[in-house]
């Protein structure tokens, strides 16, 4: 069975569902053997997840057919065919086009995101037939014995048969604390493993699992979290579904029973309204670029599990790193070792005696012991009747000996009161970027909580962790992007400070011991203060990325230990380094795979892309629906006739909004995003509408005063949508490069080929004289009224900007989020 899953690495076939099977007695040492594993596989007894990780294909497929709107649209064909408008159908080309690009773009992300996820899928390491292999966590059956060490995610239900971890729960109870766990007691599936090694036997494997059953209960009313984007777009689309009923029959009960027009030129004319107010491709443009912006990241080597955080990065402006794997590589190395108290040179075998002992005695569940491991290599041989393994919260690890308990830890942790009196040895080394721990002899046996008794401080430790090259050039961007750096680290803030300002961190300088931080009250007042914040521990990262949340920012947290969990799973956005723990990885929206940080910037650039160019596209959306409400108000009030067609209105959507758009959305854009999405696509898109209404509006009234036919009005209204198209997209695609002016002249040139060539098709006809002087007049008159609707539209925002600061004192969506 080994064999067959390092060659496919799939599941050999199974039943479907679960026959029942007779559960065995399994050696910790030796585990199942593989023909019990492979019966287990057969009968349905995997540790399989209960739900896949991605939509699948039929999924996506029905999710872009079966919309709302494509029910519209194919109502409104149904109609125009009943009246014999044929040619007005033009409109059914490109919503097939846009719902295929949406599938075919959904499908390739999901493609590239599933293969990603093959490659960092959480693997265990299982004992078989007596030898311990590793194989993905999904691949795991009933009674397996799995070994389970510091940092990872427990994936099932297991019992500990050999061996003591530091379990945390969080996860699953909210409960920060760290519990023990020995032979007998039960470790749930989704917490996770702070320190210790194990061996345990699978109780619970998949949908039986405690995780999976939290799972379905949290589906049946999840309706799953969007992004302010995402969020906004679901709002808008929803309003317009709502509005067009209503809109659509008063319409047509105007222009057929009250103004008379034939049943035919009701029909068209009420369509036209309707899809004039439709943001077909609003959501679509929005799905195509996201998915775009995850293969585009997978090729930067970055598994993005969650895709609205793709905008959130872009919102971004706090961002919290950890010392370890983010500033400085993942690895430690001792520097020296400094004998404390009784000790003089002299001594110094005896202390590396111990200090080798100690080594011997721990696991190397985490890379300073791996550090020391390395270093200290002269034991004497004698075994240790217990450990205790590194604590995050309380911050050292003990060896009992039959003679004697060594303990090693951080030195305000373990010296407590007596850290005055090496104050200034400890700091002299810290202030070198160092990181310093105190070894000595403890008169107790610790139990994995706070030291309560006499240490006996022997010796100092000084290890070092070497500063990433790129790490300077990286945090210089992001100061230059207005980006506020918040360094929290276990580590003493003194050799932190040290080392941020060796990065290139911006007031690296301003630093304080968390370990004095002791209320919320002084967590709150700590972030505006300081930058570089030492001796955190695991529940202090977490009330951190709260404090600054309720100050109204946008948090991102970076981590790779099981130590920074709860911080990732309070921030925005969270950042995983995949050479980090399990439970790091899995709990983060985003998955740096080659453990790189300096490809941050590109992160951060991409989900600006995205959002900033969707922004710009989605206010051309917008244009034409503000134009088709206010057109089908103002027809409806002043009983005039709807003056657009289906085919016209295709027409100037195509060329003025549906291609454009979808071009603008992929290009480049690293601008810092500001505001709201709904509030900033409605300043650009208003004063476009409302020029487009006033223009149109008043060439109707015109032209039935100077007896101008409605075949003739029709077309010179498209034209004038156009002519206001083309300059509301020059102002939103500025700054212009080559590819900006090719779109734009590429989609005149489109337009008027069509206007020229298929003029039957899309309804554009030869104008009188009369109607070409109007056009003529109009023409001229769109680029003074668009330029003051713009004016007018930025001076009443500015006004109420300044109106709402001054009420509300700041920003009253910060007061409810800090409430929250």
């Amino acid at each position: 069975m080994k064999k067959d899953i390092q060659k496919t690495g799939e599941f050999p076939k199974k039943t479907t569902g679960r026959i029942p099977i007779t559960r065995h007695a399994v050696n910790a040492n030796e585990g199942l053997s593989s023909q019990l594993a492979d019966e287990y596989m057969r009968n349905g007894w995997t540790n399989e997840a209960i739900e896949p990780p991605s939509k699948t294909t039929s999924e996506i497929i029905k999710s872009n057919v079966f919309t709302y709107f494509n029910l519209i649209f194919a109502i409104i064909a149904v109609l125009l065919m009943i009246v014999g408008s044929f040619k007005n159908l033009t409109f059914l080309p490109i919503i097939i086009a846009n719902t295929l690009i949406g599938i075919i773009q959904e499908i390739r992300a999901k493609n590239t995101l599933d293969k990603l996820s093959v490659l960092n899928a959480p693997k265990a390491k299982v004992v078989r037939d007596g030898e311990e292999q590793e194989i993905p966590a999904e691949m795991l059956v009933l009674d397996d014995i799995v070994i389970f060490s510091a940092g990872n995610q427990i994936c099932a239900d297991a019992i500990v048969l050999d061996g003591e971890v530091s379990v945390n729960e969080s996860l699953l109870t909210g409960e920060a604390d760290e519990i023990t766990k020995r032979n007998g007691d039960t470790l749930m599936s989704g917490s996770f493993i702070v320190s210790g090694t194990c061996r345990a036997k699978l109780d619970k494997v998949g949908a039986d699992s405690y995780i999976s059953k939290l799972t379905l209960e949290a589906k049946i009313s999840k309706d799953g979290e969007q992004s302010e984007m995402i969020r906004s777009l679901n709002r808008l689309v929803e309003a317009v579904g709502i509005i067009i009923i209503p809109i659509g029959f008063l319409l047509f009960y105007q222009q057929f029973f009250l103004s008379h027009a034939p049943l035919r030129t009701s029909v068209t004319s009420t369509m036209a309204a309707i899809i004039g107010m439709i943001p077909e491709g609003l959501y679509l443009l929005a799905s195509v670029a996201l998915a775009v912006s995850v293969m585009r990241l997978a090729g930067k080597k970055v598994l993005v599990h969650d895709m609205k955080c793709i905008e959130t990065l872009a919102r971004v402006d706090v961002l919290c790193v950890d010392k370890t794997g983010t500033i400085t590589d993942n690895c430690m190395q001792v520097c020296d070792v400094i004998p404390l108290g009784g000790f003089d040179c002299d001594h110094m075998p005896s202390l590396m005696e111990m200090l080798s002992d100690f080594a011997a005695a721990m696991p190397p569940d985490n890379i300073t012991m791996e550090a020391i491991k390395s270093y200290f290599t002269a034991a004497s041989g004698r075994k240790a009747e217990c450990i205790t393994s590194f604590s995050s919260a309380f911050k050292y690890s003990s060896a009992t000996f039959s003679d004697v308990c060594y303990v090693l830890g951080a030195p305000e942790f373990v010296l407590k009161e007596d850290y005055n009196t090496y104050r200034d040895e400890i700091e002299a080394e810290a202030a070198k970027g160092r990181r310093v721990l105190v070894f000595g002899s403890f008169d107790g046996v610790p139990d994995s909580g706070e030291l309560h008794g006499e240490f006996n401080p022997l010796g100092m430790i000084t290890l070092t962790n070497p500063i990433r090259e790129d790490a300077p050039e990286t945090f210089q961007y992001f100061s230059e992007q207005g980006v506020d750096i918040k360094v929290i680290s276990g580590d003493n803030p003194v050799a932190v400070s040290e080392i941020a300002k060796q990065a290139n961190i911006a007031n690296a300088e301003n630093y304080v011991d968390a370990s004095t931080l002791n209320e919320k009250s002084d967590i709150q007042d700590a972030v505006s203060k300081y930058t570089v914040f030492g001796r955190v521990t695991p529940d202090q990262k977490r009330e951190l990325v709260r404090a600054l949340k309720s100050e109204g920012k946008t948090v991102a947290m970076t981590g790779d230990g099981v130590n920074d969990v709860l911080a990732l799973k309070e921030a925005d956005c969270s950042v995983a380094m995949a050479s980090g723990s399990d439970a790091a990885a899995q709990v983060s929206q985003l998955v740096l795979l080659d453990s790189n940080f300096s490809c941050m910037p590109s992160v951060v650039a991409e989900g600006r892309r995205v959002v900033n160019n969707i922004q710009r596209s989605a206010s051309l959306f917008l244009v034409k629906n503000i134009f088709s409400f206010l057109m089908s108000m103002f027809s409806m009030i002043f009983m005039v006739h709807y003056p657009l067609e289906p085919s016209q209105i295709s027409l100037i959507s195509t060329f003025t909004i549906g291609l454009p758009g979808f071009f603008l959305a992929l290009q480049p854009n690293t601008n810092k995003i500001e505001g709201h999405f709904l509030t900033n696509v409605m300043i650009k898109a208003l004063p476009a509408g409302l020029t487009d209404f006033l223009v149109v509006a008043t060439l109707v009234l015109f032209g039935q005063e100077f007896s101008v036919s409605a075949v003739d009005i029709s077309t010179a209204c498209t034209m004038l949508l156009a002519i206001v198209g083309f300059m509301i997209l020059y102002k939103i695609s500025r700054p212009m490069n080559k590819l900006r002016w090719i779109i734009w002249w590429g989609c005149i040139i489109g337009l008027l080929a069509c206007s020229f060539y298929l003029g039957d098709l899309f309804g554009i006809n030869k104008m009188s004289s009369k109607c070409i002087m109007l056009f003529v007049l109009f023409s001229v008159a769109t680029e003074p009224i668009l330029r003051y609707s713009i004016l007018a539209v930025d001076y009443i925002q500015k006004k109420f900007s300044e109106v709402r600061k001054t009420v509300k004192g700041k920003n009253p969506f910060q007061k409810l989020r800090a409430k929250s």
